[in-house]
Formats: structure tokens, sequence, C-alpha cells
């Protein structure tokens, strides 16, 4: 089964992307909650900085090198191992937990 991946990124308001995924789906995600840390510091107070978010390699990655793992937010952490690849609709802690048989 391929990966699912981001394939393009468009930023809206305050935090907040709406990503394209390589299965053709669309999502949008809250980005807040990860731009901890140094390295975003010039991307969580400048929006303009915050709109040069790209899409490279199925991540998201800033120009100064930032770049935010696509399993976490596409999945809210590593992708379920036993389940289908199917996207979180909602936010990161939305994630749905499989049953034990």
């Amino acid at each position: 089964m391929a990966l699912v991946r981001i394939d393009r990124v468009q930023p809206l308001q305050g935090t907040r992307v709406r990503l394209w995924l390589t299965t053709g789906q669309v999502v949008e995600r809250d980005l807040a909650p990860f731009l901890v840390g140094p390295v975003f510091e010039s991307i969580r107070n400048d929006p303009a900085r915050f709109r040069d978010v790209r899409a490279d390699a199925g991540s998201l990655v800033w120009p100064n090198g930032a770049d935010l793992c696509p399993d976490v937010l596409i999945w809210g952490g590593p992708p379920p191992q036993d389940e289908p690849a199917q996207p979180v609709a909602g936010a990161p802690s939305d994630r749905p937990t499989s049953s034990a048989s």
C-alpha cells in the first residue's frame, strides 16, 4: 500500500492550511499546535512567512528549513497499521482508534 502524503498546500486564515493528499482527498488542519520551538518562531509570528509554506516530497516545508511530518498532519500520528488508509476528517486529536478483536 502506498503511503498517503501531501501533494499540495494552501495557507488559509491564521495558522490553518488546506491540504490536498495523494489519495485525492482534501483536508484542513490548524498547524498552531505543531509550530513549536525556535525554528518555527518566525513562522508563528509573521503571517507572510507562514504563507511561504509549500509541499515538498509529501511534507510541509518552509524556506528557513522548518518542516512538518505528513503522518502527524494526516493521521495525528503514525498511520493505523490494521486499517485501510483513511485520513482523519477533524483535528489531529480526532484520530480514530481501532478496537482489539
